[in-house]
């Protein structure tokens, strides 16, 4: 049985490309610490590292923290065959507001109020998606 790659579950493939992907920006951040001269062993207070190497750090965090309840509606949107305009289009949405959130979060560029502003807007995608479960 052959099925086609929804853009819902599209977007949560590259998402997970993403979130297995933000590991880079803390680890070079992490390796090029002047002030961290081991640079296997594990870093030590996470605020004293440099800003924008923190920042990285709880930027694959909080994908993390959203990737995984809307992974799992949209699996299962696709379940009970509750794709729409809605959940395409909500699945685009969160997709863009992730990236810009990563994004922002790592160059301080998202500063507040835009960052929680990002962040609720994907915790929003997700209720959208649940509501599309519940409405299939």
């Amino acid at each position: 049985m052959t099925q086609e790659l929804t853009t819902e579950l599209g977007i949560v493939t590259w998402l997970c490309v993403l979130a297995a992907s933000l590991w880079i920006p803390y680890i070079i951040g992490v390796s090029s610490d002047p002030a961290n001269p081991d640079n296997f062993g594990r870093p030590g207070d996470l605020s004293l590292l440099r800003p924008w190497v923190h920042r990285a750090h709880r930027a694959h965090l909080n994908l993390l923290e959203q990737l995984l309840p809307f992974a799992v509606l949209v699996l299962l949107v696709d379940r009970v065959g509750g794709y729409s305009t809605l959940t395409f289009w909500t699945a685009i949405v969160f997709f863009w507001l992730r990236v810009v959130h990563a994004v922002g979060m790592i160059t301080g560029m998202a500063r507040m109020p835009l960052r929680p502003i990002l962040f609720t807007g994907g915790w929003l995608c997700c209720l959208i998606m649940a509501y599309a479960v519940w409405a299939a």
